[in-house]
């Protein structure tokens, strides 16, 4: 079976990890995007405030789901 897949690029963001924040990317895009097939973990950072201290942490996805393209 031949398919074609999009990828698109989304940072999620959490105050506990850096999982927690790509679990947060990845239920938004269960939300309006269907078929989804795979998510690589392309950066993880996190915010810090003038004090040094972690404010939030921060993944970046690149997640890729099934194209249905129009005829």
């Amino acid at each position: 079976m031949e398919s074609t897949y999009k990828v698109i690029e989304l940072v999620g963001t959490s105050s506990e990890s850096w999982e927690r924040a790509a679990q947060v990317a990845l239920a938004e895009a269960r939300r309006s995007l269907r078929d989804l097939r795979i998510a690589e973990v392309d950066a993880l950072d996190i915010n810090i405030d003038e004090t040094g201290q972690v404010v939030a942490y921060r993944t970046k996805l690149k997640v890729s789901f099934k194209y249905a393209g129009t005829d």
